[in-house]
């Protein structure tokens, strides 16, 4: 489970910082990865409003940290928290900036109407702390956060707010932060927790185990934990794969290969699926072993990929059913 959390305070040590550092390691010690994306230091090019992802489904902006590290990051992460401070009744410019580049995933949902499969379980947590006490200090920033949640593919779950945070070293001398930080963090990450952990696994990860792994997803929704690898990854997915699942509907966009040992060592799965293509598999006490003998279908036609993607459904129709039943 990969809780990405997007510190949206220029300071590089205030009262935000604070309030999402103790966030994420209550929720290390429940077992979680977490990864924070310091917005400040981040070359995010705003969005333009040119229109392109709209019909593309990707932004014109093709060459800054959105791209290439925080599209792939969002569409990993089973909780995203945005964590703010209050500028004038809404969230800073450096996390305003990536909010709007959610744009392509919003066009993606909404305009291609391609479905990311881990909306289905998919959490949303807000963060934040102002100086004033007024009573809608929190209210832009809430809605904000609400679209943003809908545009990520998350159910927004929540909030945690402080008022009267003026000053840097507040947030630690706050004496429920850490009480209220745990209850929080409890009940967003409960229903996650537990889950059965299946690695979908073939030899580039860019075909067949990403195909495995999204329609698990997709049928499993929050109870089963999915995860894809390859024992040589390909440098990219494979475009027709792409292609062939968005005539189901499901939205592959920026999904990354992973190299299987990483994810094995991560995931500590309950079973490996192997994808017949004899994958030396790490050794996992207790773990279970499947192989499915089908045929890679990179480089050969779209029939013979859709005829391997409708396979790899029907199994995993059988596997998500067997394994939940």
């Amino acid at each position: 489970m990969m809780i990405l959390g997007f510190q949206g305070s220029p300071r590089k040590k205030g009262n935000t910082n604070y309030l999402l550092s103790v966030f994420m390691d209550e929720a290390e010690t429940l077992g979680a990865q977490t990864r924070i994306i310091e917005v400040a230091k981040k070359n995010i090019v705003p969005c333009i409003g040119c229109g392109h992802c709209e019909k593309k489904g990707f932004c014109i902006t093709k060459d800054d940290d959105m791209t290439n590290e925080i599209y792939p990051l969002l569409r990993e992460a089973d909780v995203v928290v945005l964590a703010a401070p209050i500028y004038f009744y809404n969230v800073p410019a450096q996390l305003k900036a990536p909010i709007d580049r959610t744009q392509t995933l919003w066009s993606r949902k909404y305009k291609l109407n391609l479905t990311d499969p881990a909306r289905h379980y998919r959490r949303g947590f807000l963060l934040a702390q102002g100086a004033t006490k007024g009573k809608n200090l929190f209210e832009g920033v809430e809605l904000t956060a609400k679209y943003f949640f809908d545009a990520v593919g998350a159910k927004f779950n929540g909030s945690l707010t402080y008022r009267h945070i003026e000053n840097i070293g507040d947030m630690e001398k706050h004496p429920l932060v850490q009480k209220d930080v745990t209850a929080c963090v409890k009940k967003l990450l409960t229903p996650l927790l537990g889950r059965k952990k299946i690695l979908f696994a073939c030899r580039e990860n860019a075909c067949r185990s990403q195909m495995a792994a999204a329609f698990a997803q997709h049928l499993a929704g929050d109870k089963i934990e999915v995860a894809s690898a390859g024992s040589e990854p390909a440098e990219k997915i494979n475009s027709d794969m792409v292609n062939a699942m968005a005539e189901k509907g499901i939205d592959m966009g920026f999904r990354k290969t992973r190299f299987l040992d990483e994810a094995a060592s991560e995931l500590q799965p309950n079973m490996i699926v192997t994808m017949g293509c004899g994958e030396a598999c790490p050794f996992i006490p207790g773990m279970q072993r499947l192989d499915w003998d089908l045929p890679d279908p990179a480089g050969k036609s779209m029939d013979v990929m859709r005829n391997v993607r409708d396979e790899i459904e029907k199994k995993v129709k059988v596997l998500v059913n067997n394994t939940l039943s």
